[in-house]
């Protein structure tokens, strides 16, 4: 049916359609006649349906009441009142996204599914949960998921607890996140952007339950709301159960209005903040240096796209002129640039890490005058030009990874539409590049530099200062404060805070009825396919060589991996093998300095990476393959110039540019440090894994905490072993880079596959073709329950062991145990009840079984939780109907849409794992099958594996040193 503007269509008025050719799809803008809710649909045919409700909610206050709020309305409402429909969808839903996300000036549900089914019932548990939620009659939710006193002895001190609360202690722990605050505090004093929307741990506790529930009520309406869809779907359908089923109910009332404009800065200003180290931690170099730019505003398409791409050209790479720059001053390890423009007034940052107190001056110095040097003497051509191709091939390939397309559509929709301005703006990229491109040798960048940065007072220089015992002392601070408290209290009101905690600890623990778990929607087992769907690949040997091609449509993409088989070097030489993929298009070659193969590499491909990745037999515990893979994007035109790249990259690197190496080490050694603050849970997976395998502690070598005491002592001792670590780098790439241990997959078409076997034939040749054996890759394992002490305010506790080391054989049934332990039993006692903002169970084919939790609270309780899951599973009951629930969520999770090139790597690597297509059938109807009796029956594998007692903490050392006899070592690991 042909849909017209301005007329009405099932509640809605039709405002505008458009035809956007970037993404093959209609636009379809509709108000709603009512009450004013505003709806954009995007309409076109991928099958990955995507719907949200978005909210604008500015903060008042750094109370973290919109995130507080995004949190609960998510736990039950009028149609849906069980305590945690968001664990509900995920147990028994096809979704394949299902999340909320609060920002600093809105609050975003989203969902996807290609079920239609399935996605009516998402929208249906979304629209009732931001609507009719339950925080108005169990104020325990609040109490839960945003902060409470707890004491549940009376003789015990008082905590503050909730799942809020601890996140915002994780996050206020990375002195990036804590810098990034401070940023937006300061350059916004007078607007909603200066408040802190995800909540300041120290504001929190001034939350009242009152004001929760008047926000709720002044923002959570339709009125204040715009909904998007997306994909193929039904629009008319659509449109009339948005409005029989919710809309029509409401009366309109104003709107939250605008979020505000902060006038400018008379002139530049300077703010010095603190960070928190560890005692034992040397404070030189820890410094964080940032100077940001309030630039334009976020609904101007061109300019919004224009900067994104300065702020690219300018600090986007080692090789890139700010970067480079600052690294050469000697004041910084680490650059990296960002443009905010999620945000009404976008915001161009340049930070520098690893600096110290006093280098403020030289920083600032040093970026203003690159900046009108670059404005006098003009931009690199080629290096424009490189930023250009690299944001057009980007901006057309539309792979944005685990994220549904849609939804990264619905994200850039909201940047000009929550601002009153054309929901489409963002999406009609096309215009804006061609303006781009036709003035990009006119002058056109170095105008946006002298504008938007060199002329322009609204500028903050924050210097992040790292400060001794500073955690130490918020810690008194906040003991003494509630101490303060407890003696104030009488008796009486003591003894009621114990009883609010334990009634809360009571309601945590009281299971659902049955009856209101039945009310919650289930898609049907029977919508699930009982056979896989293969990725087609074909495999044949030529010129010595093992080609694996996967013939899918990639839209004239060349998507190539070549592998390379390391399982020949040698343990000592693992450090200097994982270095080499950072060094590697980070330096010069001999035709390229460092800077031009950078252009060259954004001018000519998608992108070139190294990597290496680790395939576990399937078949046989503790085989592993480890491969050098050299990931390549191009556009098959481009094939040559790639090849090219390849060859001075793989072949012709410099090993004798001591700065360089000195910085890449720098720059490695800070993002691995960053790591321990931001993905502990990974940091402490890998490393309590590695007590137990060689597949593991490989890991471990060349990516882990043993990876980062390797380059911290290349580091320390720069001046000394620089020329031997380039000895043995050259001497590991020369045995690496050899045709006889290569094999190539490729995803695209057969004419994209005709031109990578023409470009090879004449790359192979000049690699080495030398027989080597296979190195002695096993390890001296040991449990070492270690303790990894860091600043942080928050834990992530691991506990893991091998169950096939244990004589148990792994069952792909066990993925559905995984469900059932990650949304029932984990986050039951360790995110409800314990308040960390996470918790995982993980088994694989190779028999890994690990437990784990994120941003914690706790550590003791965390591990005697992970004690008690196997007499869990012992007593774990369920009917049919329940068990169908946890398969179709563990499907969800197997059956997750992928890219051409995501396909591609996903079909290579099974094959490398021995996993053939009858493995992934038989596990497939292995999880499709799963009873009761094969969930009751893992129980003895948990018990089994926990009952080893090998786990590893990571965080709060304060905490980890208060129960330091658990721990056979406690490491502090930014100590020098």
């Amino acid at each position: 049916m042909e849909l017209t503007t301005a007329q009405r269509y099932e509640g809605f008025v039709l405002i505008s359609k458009n035809w956007i050719e970037e993404n093959r799809s209609t636009g379809f803008l509709f108000e709603h006649e009512k009450t004013g809710a505003r709806l954009f649909y995007l309409s076109n045919d991928d099958e990955n349906k995507v719907f949200s409700i978005t909210f604008k909610t500015p903060p008042a206050d750094s109370t973290g009441l919109p995130h507080i709020l995004e949190h609960s309305v998510l736990c039950g409402s009028r149609k849906y009142p069980v305590k945690e429909p968001f664990v509900e969808l995920m147990k028994s839903s096809m979704n394949t996204f299902l999340n909320a996300m609060t920002f600093p000036d809105k609050t975003m549900y989203p969902v996807a599914s290609m079920n239609e089914r399935d996605f009516m019932n998402l929208m249906d548990v979304y629209l009732d949960a931001v609507f009719y939620p339950r925080i108005y009659d169990s104020p325990e939710i609040f109490y839960q998921e945003g902060w409470h006193y707890h004491l549940e002895e009376l003789e015990d001190p008082i905590a503050y607890n909730g799942v809020v609360y601890n996140e915002m202690k994780g996050a206020f722990s990375n002195p990036e996140d804590v810098l990034g605050r401070r940023i937006q505090e300061i350059l916004f004093p007078e607007t909603a952007y200066g408040n802190e929307s995800g909540g300041d741990p120290e504001v929190i506790p001034k939350l009242t339950y009152e004001d929760f529930l008047q926000f709720h009520k002044t923002y959570y309406h339709p009125s204040n709301s715009y909904i998007y869809l997306y994909g193929n779907g039904d629009v008319l359908k659509h449109l009339a159960y948005l409005n029989e089923a919710y809309l029509k109910d409401f009366e309109p009332i104003e709107d939250a209005g605008d979020i505000g404009i902060q006038p400018p800065f008379e002139k530049p200003i300077k703010v010095m903040k603190t960070y928190p180290i560890g005692e034992g931690e040397e404070a030189k170099d820890k410094t964080y240096l940032s100077m940001s730019f309030v630039t334009h505003r976020c609904t101007d398409g061109e300019k919004h796209l224009a900067l994104d791409m300065l702020t690219h050209i300018l600090s986007d790479a080692p090789s890139s002129p700010i970067n480079k720059a600052l690294l050469e001053t000697g004041i910084c390890k680490d650059v990296e640039g960002h443009y905010d423009g999620s945000i009404l007034q976008p915001v161009v940052s340049i930070l520098a890490k690893n600096a110290n107190e006093g280098d403020e001056v030289l920083f600032e110095k040093t970026i203003r005058d690159t900046l009108e040097s670059l404005v006098r003497e003009g931009l690199d051509k080629d290096m424009v030009q490189g930023a250009i191709n690299y944001t057009e091939f980007k901006l057309r390939e539309a792979d944005h990874g685990s994220y549904p397309k849609g939804l990264i559509y619905n994200m850039e929709i909201m940047e000009s539409w929550l601002h009153g301005e054309d929901p489409s703006i963002h999406l009609e990229f096309q215009g804006y590049l061609d303006r781009i491109k036709a003035e990009a040798d006119n002058g056109y960048f170095e105008e946006l530099i002298q504008t938007h940065l060199l002329d322009n007072p609204h500028v903050a220089t924050v210097v992040l200062l790292p400060e001794k015992g500073l955690s130490a002392k918020k810690d008194e601070e906040v003991a003494l404060e509630l101490e303060k408290l407890k003696n104030s209290l009488s008796q009486e009101a003591l003894e009621q805070m114990q009883k609010d905690t334990l009634h809360l600890l009571e309601v945590q623990n009281t299971p659902d009825s049955q009856e209101d778990i039945d009310k919650m929607p289930v898609l049907p087992i029977t919508d699930i396919r009982r056979t896989i769907e293969p990725i087609p690949m074909e495999v044949e040997e030529a010129d010595g060589v093992q080609w694996i091609h996967h013939p899918i449509a990639t839209n004239g993409i060349n998507y190539i991996r070549l592998y390379f088989d390391v399982d020949h070097i040698p343990v000592e030489d693992l450090g200097y093998l994982s270095l080499l993929t950072h060094y590697i298009g980070e330096a010069g070659t001999h035709a390229y300095d460092y800077v031009k193969l950078n252009h060259a590499i954004e001018m000519h491909t998608g992108g070139i990476d190294l990597d290496i990745d680790i395939f576990g037999d399937a078949k046989a515990l503790d085989v592993f393959r480890p491969k050098l893979v050299v990931k390549a994007r191009v556009l098959e035109e481009k094939t040559t110039r790639l090849f090219e790249l390849l060859k001075e990259m793989l072949l012709r690197t410099r090993m004798d540019e001591k700065q360089r190496l000195k910085e890449v080490l720098q720059s490695t050694k800070s993002k691995a440090e960053m790591d321990f603050m931001t993905v502990g849970h990974k940091i402490v997976s890998g490393r309590v894994m590695s007590y137990l395998s060689n597949t593991s502690k490989y890991a471990e070598q060349i990516g882990g905490l043993d990876f980062f005491r390797f380059i911290s002592r290349l580091d320390a001792n720069f001046e000394e072993s620089w020329e031997n670590i380039f000895e043995n780098m050259e001497r590991v790439a020369t045995s690496v880079f050899d045709a006889g241990r290569l094999r190539i997959s490729h995803t695209g078409s057969r004419e994209g596959l005709s031109l990578v076997e023409k470009e090879m034939k004449d790359f192979l040749p000049l690699l080495g073709n030398k027989p080597a054996q296979n190195a002695d890759l096993t390890f001296a394992l040991a449990p070492k329950n270690e303790g990894i002490a860091t600043p942080g305010k928050v834990l992530y506790v691991g506990k893991a062991y091998n169950i096939a080391a244990l004589g148990h054989k792994y069952d792909a049934s066990l993925q559905v145990v995984k469900t059932i332990m990650s949304t029932d039993y984990l986050w039951n006692k360790v995110r409800v009840q314990g308040g960390a903002y996470g918790a995982f169970f993980s088994v694989g084919r190779t028999g890994s079984l690990f437990m784990g939790s994120y941003r914690d609270p706790n550590l003791k309780n965390t591990l005697d939780v992970f004690d008690r899951a196997g007499e869990y599973l012992k007593n774990f009951k369920a009917d049919r109907s329940t068990m169908d629930k946890y398969i179709i969520g563990t499907m969800s999770g197997l059956d997750t849409p992928m890219t051409p090139n995501m396909k591609g790597a996903f079909a290579t690597g099974n094959l490398f794992r021995n996993v053939d297509d009858a493995l992934l059938q038989k596990e497939r109807l292995a999880i499709l099958e799963c009873s009761v009796e094969d969930v009751v029956g893992a129980a003895e594998i948990v018990e089994d594996a926990m009952k080893q007692n090998h786990f590893c903490v990571l965080g709060d050392e304060q905490k980890i040193k208060k129960e330091k006899d658990l721990f056979g070592e406690i490491i502090q690991v930014f100590e020098e």
